[in-house]
C-alpha cells in the first residue's frame, strides 16, 4: 500500500500511521515532563583538531532522556499499535537483533532499536518536544529509506591510537584507516566522549579511526562482525608495522547512517601493546593489506593461528613471559614437531641472505630457542618470519624449502623482496 504525505511517497501508509501515533503520544508524554520541571541532560562536548584551539558544544541527551522513560512509553497504547506494525515487516527485525542480544523479547528490542531511536531524532528535528509535521515527514522518510531501500549502507568506526598518518590507507573488503572528523561520533552519540580513549584528538598518533564500510542486500539477515574484521586489521598493521598499535575500546556502528548499536572491540586489539607509536606509510599500509588477506590462513591451520595469537600476546608482556610467547610462536610456526631449534633454523634461512646477518639471526634466534632472553633482533625476526609464512601462502610448502636451502640442496631461499618492509 502506497501513500504520500506533503508529496513523499509512503511505501506502508500502516506503518507510517502506526509511528506518527506513538511519537505524537510519546511527545505528549514528555513535553508534560519537561513542563512539570524535568529537565533534560545535557553534554558538554569539546570538539578537538590536531594544533588547533578545541571548540565546545553543549549537545541534548535526548536520546537517553528518551530511554530512561521506555517503561512509561511502552505502556502507551499507541507503543503497542506500533510495535505490531513492526513486526510485520522482516527489515525491521535487523535492528531487533542489534539490541536483543540473548533475550528472546524481540518486542522491547524493537522499541529500543526503531521506536525509541526515532523519538529522539524527532526531538532534535523539533528542537524539543514541540510537535512539527514536516519534521515527522522528513525523519520517517530517512526510516522508510532504511527499511525499504534496495541495500543498506553498514559502517564501523573504532578509534585508534599509536598510528600517525598521512594519507588515508585501504585495508581491503571495505576496511580504511582514516583521520577522524571533527563531531563524527557525537552526532549519532553525544556519549562517546566519555567512551573515546584518552587525549584523543589531541594527540598525534591518536587522530585516527579504523572504518568499515559495505552494503547489504535487503534481504541479509545479519550484518557483519564489526569487531572480529577490526581486530584482524589491528593484527595486520602490528604485523606490518612493529607499531603499539591499538583500537577501541568500543566500535560505534550505524546502518544508513541511523545509529545501530556500539560494541566492545575485541581485547586483544584493544590493549595497546608495549613499545612506540608509528607512522603508516604508503608502503606498509599496501603490506598491511595484504597481510590482513591473507589471515583467514590461520582458519585452516591450527599452528599458524596459534603462532599469530602467542606473537600478539607476547607484546603485551615483560621478558620473562614475553621470551616464552616468542619462543613457542616460532616453534608452532616453523617446527613441524622438530622443536624450537629446527624453527630458529629454518626461521634464519627465510629471513636472512648473507652470511653475516645469518649468524645475527642464528645467534638471537637459537638464543629464544633455549628460553635464554629475547634480543630485540629475536622478537623482530618472528615478527617478520610470520610476514614472511603469510604472504608466501602458508606453511606447508615452505618448510621442505626451507630444509633443502639449510641442507644445501638449493643455494639460497628464493623468496619475495620485501626484506624493505619488514625488516
Amino acid at each position: 500500500m502506497e501513500a504520500y504525505l506533503t508529496g513523499m511517497a509512503v511505501r506502508s501508509s500502516l506503518l507510517q500511521h502506526a509511528l506518527r501515533g506513538f511519537c505524537l503520544g510519546a511527545f505528549a508524554l514528555l513535553d508534560r515532563d519537561v513542563r512539570e520541571g524535568d529537565e533534560i541532560p545535557f553534554a558538554f562536548e569539546e570538539h578537538t583538531s590536531y594544533g588547533k584551539p578545541a571548540l565546545y558544544e553543549l549537545r541534548p541527551l535526548v536520546r537517553d532522556y528518551v530511554e530512561q522513560r521506555e517503561a512509561r512509553l511502552l505502556d502507551l497504547e499507541d507503543a503497542c499499535i506500533a510495535v505490531e506494525e513492526l513486526l510485520r515487516e522482516p527489515a525491521a527485525r535487523i535492528f531487533a537483533r542489534a539490541h536483543a542480544g540473548g533475550r528472546a523479547d524481540e518486542e522491547q528490542a524493537l522499541a529500543r532499536s526503531v521506536l525509541f531511536p526515532l523519538v529522539a531524532s524527532l526531538a532534535d528535528a523539533c528542537g524539543g518536544f514541540d510537535w512539527q509535521d514536516a519534521c515527522f515527514e522528513r525523519v520517517y522518510g530517512e526510516l522508510e529509506h532504511t527499511l525499504f531501500g534496495e541495500s543498506r549502507l553498514y559502517t564501523a568506526l573504532a578509534p585508534v591510537i599509536g598510528l600517525e598518518l598521512g594519507q588515508p590507507a585501504e585495508l581491503g573488503d571495505g576496511i580504511r584507516i582514516r583521520r577522524a572528523e571533527t563531531g563524527e561520533l557525537a552526532n549519532h552519540w553525544p556519549e562517546a566522549r566519555n567512551l573515546l580513549p584518552r587525549d584523543f584528538g589531541r594527540e598525534s598518533d591518536r587522530l585516527c579511526v579504523l572504518e568499515l564500510q559495505r552494503k547489504l542486500a535487503v534481504d541479509d539477515a545479519d550484518v557483519p562482525d564489526g569487531a572480529a574484521e577490526l581486530a584482524d586489521a589491528v593484527t595486520a598493521l602490528r604485523l606490518a608495522t612493529n607499531g603499539a598499535i591499538a583500537a577501541g575500546p568500543v566500535l560505534f556502528e550505524t546502518l544508513d547512517l541511523r545509529p545501530y548499536g556500539i560494541r566492545p572491540v575485541l581485547p586483544i586489539a584493544a590493549t595497546l601493546p608495549l613499545g612506540e607509536p608509528v607512522r603508516l606509510d604508503a608502503v606498509r599500509a599496501g603490506l598491511a593489506q595484504r597481510l590482513r588477506g591473507q589471515l583467514v590462513l590461520a582458519d585452516g591451520d591450527a599452528s599458524l593461528g596459534d603462532a599469530l595469537d602467542r606473537w600478539e600476546l607476547s607484546l603485551f608482556q615483560g621478558d620473562v613471559f614475553r621470551t616464552e610467547q616468542l619462543r613457542e610462536s616460532l616453534a608452532a610456526l616453523l617446527g613441524e614437531g622438530d622443536g624450537a631449534w629446527a624453527a630458529a633454523m629454518r626461521a634464519t634461512a627465510l629471513l636472512a641472505d648473507e652470511p653475516a646477518e645469518r649468524g645475527v639471526m642464528a645467534d638471537a634466534l637459537r638464543a629464544l630457542a633455549r628460553g635464554e632472553g629475547c634480543s630485540p633482533a629475536a622478537a623482530d625476526g618472528v615478527r617478520r618470519a610470520l610476514v614472511e609464512v603469510l604472504l608466501a601462502g602458508g606453511r606447508a610448502a615452505l618448510v621442505p624449502l626451507l630444509d633443502e636451502t639449510l641442507i644445501g640442496l638449493r643455494a639460497r631461499f628464493d623468496r619475495a623482496p620485501l626484506r624493505l618492509v619488514v625488516g
